[in-house]
């Protein structure tokens, strides 16, 4: 595969209409000398001496890149109050990893939130993949500013394998359940790492023990592109199935409205909409309500 190829032929994608406008309103954008960036639960950018006027053109900024699914940024006075309270994820998962000095890709990164607070631990290499020009645009926005090293490739869990270099740690969150096959993905997965690497993974589960997925038959809990929604059990099979040697169950959690709910910043339903409103333990089609389980599988 030709991902050099690849790329020149997304980057195209940034000059769709309903993406051009993103993208001049991040390339008008001022440069700044002193800015600080603060990687805690808030990716926060602290510029120093900004203007009144500055400071309208960046919440302007901000605002024409929306819908803002992941974060929450601060760029002084201006609050991106996401859609998902992304720091709750990652501050669950934060305990059992350890990037220091490591490759380290995550798929499906959005606009770059969980990249932006790995940097802490000061990995080797970071990289992201999304192919999404308004989550790039707005990873644009905040990387214009905060200067990193991060890598954003507008390529897909498909191309992982096929990527120049393989990884010692792949996130891969939120992702499985849009992809009709899921063995294949994680097969993808597990030819991106480096011997002795590890899956960081999360799904849609269901419980039971039996090895079984549910299989929507038009939507789940609103979401047109969901296929697979395993127990635990066969989701540890699909990783077996795809190569991986040992897969540890570290957290499970039903999806809650404090961490996703309407914001400003989004202009869409999100999960108060998505489930009964007589039984808010399911969805609106009557499938259990959002849960999922967060794992790490290995490679030998």
């Amino acid at each position: 595969m030709n991902l050099d190829s690849l790329r020149e032929e997304r980057r195209k994608w940034l000059t769709w209409k309903n993406i051009q406008p993103r993208q001049d309103a991040i390339h008008a954008l001022p440069e700044f000398e002193e800015v600080r960036v603060v990687l805690g639960d808030r990716i926060r950018v602290e510029i120093a001496n900004l203007s009144d006027k500055d400071a309208k053109r960046i919440a302007q900024t901000a605002k024409v890149i929306q819908p803002w699914r992941k974060g929450p940024f601060e760029i002084n006075e201006l609050f991106i109050d996401s859609e998902w309270q992304s720091q709750i994820k990652y501050n669950l998962l934060a305990k059992h990893f350890d990037l220091t000095d490591k490759i380290v890709g995550d798929i499906g990164c959005n606009n770059g939130y969980y990249l932006f607070r790995m940097l802490a631990q000061k990995p080797k290499r970071l990289v992201g993949f999304d192919p999404s020009a308004i989550f790039y645009s707005q990873f644009q926005f905040i990387n214009h500013f905060a200067k990193t090293p991060i890598i954003y490739e507008l390529l897909g869990v498909e191309h992982v394998e096929f990527y120049e270099h393989r990884f010692d740690t792949l996130f891969c969150l939120g992702v499985l359940y849009h992809r009709p096959d899921p063995v294949g993905t994680l097969k993808s997965l597990f030819k991106g790492l480096n011997r002795g690497g590890e899956l960081i993974l999360d799904t849609f589960m269901i419980d039971g023990e039996e090895e079984v997925a549910l299989t929507p038959r038009d939507r789940y809990s609103k979401i047109p592109n969901i296929y697979f929604i395993p127990t635990v059990n066969a989701l540890k099979n699909w990783c077996y199935r795809a190569g991986f040697k040992s897969v540890e169950v570290l957290e499970i959690m039903k999806t809650e409205s404090h961490e996703q709910r309407k914001t400003q910043w989004v202009d869409a339903q999100s999960l108060e909409d998505f489930l009964d409103p007589d039984d808010p333990e399911k969805t609106v089609e009557g499938y259990p309500a959002p849960k999922r389980v967060y794992i790490k599988a290995m490679r030998e």
